[in-house]
């Protein structure tokens, strides 16, 4: 018996008990998802939908054979049949020159505009909104998913890359290691298979890993021809580095810094490319969707202009979801400040279906600035420390220079990431000491700066030296293996919304992401997005009426600018106190070593942490459907904080990064994703201002 589950309230609760449970968990497109709610599609008419009643939505699980009526790009999920066979006209499309490409869709974008802008909302007419922006696709988020994504579409028609600061900043730049792939002719892609599933704690979807390490040495040869320049070996060929997890070299990479060389050739693309517009410093607000018959479909994206302090919305024939992972839910994290988790959460309250939130991985070896000789200020994100560095011959000890890896995993230092960090984790508590040492410097002098020149040069900068000292170190949070759940095309339960990167659940992950696979799933991804992408789009051509219904029905967000200015400071003031105190909670609770009552505890004050924080914004004036930075970026923390607790306390057993005491082993029964459905009866404050998901079985 097998079981998937739904996310009801603050419990998780069994939905499905039968053998097509582990069916629907690899291919989630045997979910029909009925009866929506129109109170959740609208990205601002919800307050007075929902205060009317609304409408009660199901999230049931139909058999197999009903895999098509979740909607027409999940067709193309079939793996016996081209999309060109779902998507009539798609041939002709690509037949088309590039240049003369006009879709309709965007004819039919731009005149609904034109037609409607005497008729539209009050709101529009606040000279803090601009007038709507049509592209063919729209990109949300800069790393390389959403870059190399954005290449591929610009083919055919016109792109719009939004980027929450500048575009540079993202995971894809912090990202050191590399990128796996089979290019050894001494390695496999059955061996790249086999350490990806142990690594996940056998949660992985076979049939995605497989996907995904066959077509990875294509997506590194594309890299290099758009420039991406990696290390080379002495006879000229690709220097393959190890890391933990792996059992052969196949880790590409350029030096230490190789998500910082991939953005920059991408970037570089993008930039020269025509058909791709950068629009910076853009906060993603909501999802613009509507309801269709028994199926969600997105048109856009509204978001705020930081610099300019005013709302743009974008209409596109595709959305594509790359905004990377949610890092900041934690204190402490090798992310930078724009990770807040809003691309799960905006595809949470457009009823995405989300799964596996548990598994939050904590890179065991961040730099721990408490054990430099010269103390740095407080950083924004923890400075990562290279899995390479251990595939290298780094020797992790403690703080008496006892090496403690062999007593816990025969692989040593080589074990995968989450027995690495439960490991130091381990001696910290055992010991009551800050962190741990990680040495390299018992390789040459030359070997070591060769492949961590920026490594050794931020060590030397606050005084140590790790070609003849030991680096402190310390876990902390680094990826989502969960995220919004995916087919193998990119392909969510929402209509014309893809996503790859970190932001998806791919099924690549399982448990536990295996070392320098992050990249690589978001390359291929990517591509393989591109053609049912390009196939909607230009099924979207010509549907005026339902444009001009996402303008009309649609409201816009409003820019807090009617607040006091003492207002204004107080919810700023009170906001980053929440946050940090939302932070903390998920540290202390819903760490490396969880409990079920520790879980219990962090929901409960995350629920009185959300309350006192929306009682507080409406007490200094915030009004229904304002919107700032720091305002979006908290209830997306808190959205995301939610899912991780919820999902964790519903997972009674121990398996690759979620580790409970009251369940410390494996159960093979529940070796199953957790899958979080769309709520029946969703609940937004202030226009989407606070959600918090609830699902009940029917």
């Amino acid at each position: 018996m097998t079981t998937s589950y739904l996310l009801h309230g603050s419990q998780m609760l069994p939905l499905l008990q039968d053998s097509s449970a582990r069916e629907f968990a690899r291919q989630f497109s045997s979910v029909h998802l009925a009866e929506r709610p129109m109170a959740s599609l609208s990205i601002s008419a919800h307050l007075d939908t929902l205060e009317q009643g609304g409408c009660r939505p199901k999230a049931v699980i139909a058999s197999s054979a009903h895999r098509d009526v979740f909607h027409p790009v999940m067709k193309a999920t079939s793996r016996n049949s081209p999309i060109h066979e779902f998507y009539g006209h798609s041939q002709k499309l690509y037949q088309r020159n590039p240049v003369d490409q006009a879709y309709d869709f965007r004819r039919a974008a731009r005149a609904s505009h034109n037609d409607m802008h005497e008729g539209a909302p009050e709101a529009q007419s606040h000279n803090t909104i601009e007038a709507s922006k049509h592209f063919d696709f729209l990109v949300i988020g800069s790393g390389v998913a959403g870059l190399r994504y954005a290449l591929a579409v610009a083919k055919f028609g016109s792109v719009a890359i939004v980027t929450k600061s500048e575009p540079q900043e993202s995971n894809t730049m912090y990202a050191q290691g590399g990128v796996s792939a089979v290019l050894d002719p001494a390695d496999s892609v059955e061996s790249h298979i086999r350490d990806t599933i142990v690594a996940g704690a056998f949660l992985c979807d076979e049939e995605t890993v497989e996907v995904v390490c066959r077509e990875g040495p294509e997506r590194v040869r594309e890299l290099i021809a758009w420039g991406a320049l990696f290390d080379q070996s002495e006879d000229g060929q690709l220097h393959l580095a190890r890391e933990g997890g792996h059992s052969h070299h196949r880790i590409v990479h350029a030096a230490d810094m190789t998500g910082r060389e991939i953005e920059r050739a991408l970037l570089t693309a993008v930039r020269t490319n025509p058909n791709i517009s950068m629009f910076e410093h853009h906060v993603a607000v909501d999802l613009l969707t509507l309801q269709d018959g028994a199926t969600v479909v997105c048109y856009g994206v509204d978001t705020l202009d930081m610099k300019k302090q005013k709302v743009v919305r974008f209409i596109g024939g595709v959305t594509m979801l790359a905004s990377g992972g949610a890092g900041h839910v934690y204190p402490t994290t090798t992310n930078p400040l724009v990770a807040t988790g809003d691309g799960v959460a905006l595809a949470q309250r457009a009823h995405a279906v989300v799964s596996n939130m548990e598994f939050v991985q904590f890179h065991p070896t961040a730099l721990a600035d408490e054990g430099l000789p010269i103390k740095p200020e407080k950083r924004e994100n923890a400075f990562l420390i290279t899995e390479a560095m251990r595939g290298a011959g780094g020797i992790l000890y403690n703080q008496s220079m006892e090496r403690f890896m062999p007593l816990y995993d025969s692989r040593g230092e080589l074990a995968p990431r989450d027995m690495v960090a439960r490991s130091i984790d381990d001696q910290l508590k055992k010991r009551k000491e800050k962190f741990v040492y990680l040495d390299i410097s018992h390789k040459p002098r030359d070997e070591i700066l060769a492949h961590f020149p920026n490594i050794a040069a931020e060590c030397l900068k606050y005084g140590l030296d790790i070609t003849k000292e030991p680096i402190p170190v310390v876990p902390a949070a680094h990826y989502m293996c969960g995220g919004v759940q995916t087919g193998l095309l990119g392909d969510t339960s929402i209509e014309g919304l893809f996503a790859a990167g970190e932001v998806t659940c791919t099924g690549l992950h399982g448990a536990n992401r295996l070392a320098s696979n992050s990249l690589l799933e978001a390359l291929v991804f990517a591509q393989r997005a591109v053609e049912p992408s390009v196939a909607y789009a230009f099924q979207m051509g010509g549907k005026k009426a339902e444009v001009e219904k996402v303008e009309n029905e649609c409201q816009h967000p409003v820019v807090a600018m009617d607040l006091k200015e003492d207002e204004l400071k107080e919810v700023l003031c009170f906001t980053e106190l929440q946050r940090k105190r939302l932070q903390h909670i998920m540290w202390d609770y819903v760490g490396i070593i969880r409990s079920t009552e520790r879980l219990e505890v962090a929901q409960r004050k995350l629920s009185e942490l959300e309350a006192e924080w929306k009682d507080h914004l409406v007490r200094n004036g915030w009004k229904p459907r304002m919107v700032n930075l720091e305002v979006c970026e908290m209830r997306n923390l808190i959205s995301v904080a939610n899912l991780v607790v919820s999902s964790a306390l519903v997972r009674q057993e121990s398996r690759g990064l979620h580790y409970t005491t009251d369940f410390p082993m494996l159960v093979e029964s529940a070796r199953l994703p957790t899958i979080l459905f769309p709520s029946s009866s969703m609940k937004t404050w202030n226009s989407k201002l606070v959600h918090r998901m609830e699902v009940e079985t029917r």
